[in-house]
């Protein structure tokens, strides 16, 4: 129920919608993560992507919202669609608490939206669930749809905004005025050449975070890089929740996904800092999988290379630990500068 904590009745993420002018190559990405193609719109060319509690919707059309959005932004995250108790009572509230509505004619979707980060929209959608949900009333079966083997993805864990210096403030309280969102973590992180400041917000309903990140000093740093080539702020990553986070790494050997690589030094003291950690770690190795933790608990966790424009992908697993790795910010963040001087921004 909608409540003091949670105005607006939020219960989690329900999809999130891409656009691209580069159809093929994500579509690619979405089966190598293990996603099965299953539907479309019946209004819109729009298609659905499913791996258990996680739904993506591309969207290829050539005049509207999304492929407006791409053309400023080349390939993006153009929208989600947030779970709530009643869709019309939560976008009425979201504008009552100061949300700027999306007009019926800027959307490509029937449902009630307000602009998020960087003009991306948030749907609110109150029909959900394994059968009564908007896939069943919105969207038809492919005739030939594309059922992949998934590879252990869950859930989205959290996603990551990045925003201009200066407006940190201005976004986490859009977050935490408009939805409820609570702080649960402040970070001030700094690489060899690089920094920046990070502020994570939890979900009033407890089912994600999402931390935002601005750059600090220079604009060399991997925040602003970001904004520059996506022209604007908006989501840097989605984390996927893994039940087993090197089974999924193994699945996707081989595949069209690639992560960072981590300087092997990492692992010649991080089981002695954790050593409760039970995976083969042999093959955490291998996968250059960073770990993170404490007496409690601890998480496993890795990063792809830039996938969509500059838009990456984290998996997580996590063992009695909400945290988001901060024990790896260094080498996590050498390694994106790594990754930068191969590209030449560094």
């Amino acid at each position: 129920m909608a409540s003091e904590q949670n105005p607006l009745g939020l219960l989690g993420i329900e999809f999130t919608e891409f656009a691209t002018p580069e159809q093929d190559f994500m579509h690619q990405v979405f089966i190598d993560f293990g996603f099965s193609l299953l539907k479309k719109s019946k209004s819109k060319e729009i298609l659905y992507y499913k791996q258990n509690d996680i739904n993506f919707l591309l969207n290829t059309e050539r005049k509207g919202f999304s492929a407006e959005f791409a053309k400023s932004h080349g390939p993006a995250i153009c929208s989600m669609g947030w779970r709530v108790e009643d869709a019309q009572f939560a976008f009425e509230g979201a504008v009552a608490r100061g949300a700027k509505p999306a007009d019926d004619a800027a959307k490509d979707m029937p449902y009630p939206a307000i602009y998020g980060i960087g003009d991306s929209l948030i749907y609110f959608i109150d029909t959900f669930g394994e059968t009564d949900n908007i896939y069943a009333k919105d969207f038809e079966d492919l005739d030939e749809q594309i059922i992949t083997q998934e590879k252990g993805f869950m859930e989205v864990d959290h996603l990551t905004n990045n925003v201009y210096k200066g407006t940190m403030e201005y976004w986490s309280n859009f977050y935490k005025d408009i939805f409820g969102f609570t702080e649960v973590r402040y970070f001030d992180i700094k690489g060899s050449q690089t920094a920046l400041i990070s502020y994570a917000l939890r979900s009033p309903d407890g089912s994600f975070c999402i931390p935002i990140n601005e750059g600090k000093g220079n604009d060399k740093n991997q925040i602003d890089e970001y904004l520059r080539e996506y022209d604007g702020p908006g989501v840097q990553h989605l984390a996927f929740r893994s039940r087993d986070i090197v089974g999924s790494l193994d699945a996707m050997e081989g595949s069209s996904i690639q992560t960072l690589d981590i300087i092997p030094e990492y692992y010649d003291t991080i089981f002695e800092k954790l050593p409760q950690v039970t995976e083969d770690r042999e093959r955490i190795k291998h996968h250059q999988i960073l770990v993170d933790g404490d007496e409690d608990g601890y998480l496993l966790q890795i990063f792809t290379k830039n996938l969509f424009g500059p838009i990456f992908i984290e998996i997580i697993q996590r063992k009695n630990n909400l945290g988001f790795g901060e024990g790896n910010f260094t080498a996590l963040f050498e390694s994106i500068e790594r990754d930068q001087q191969r590209r030449g921004v560094l």
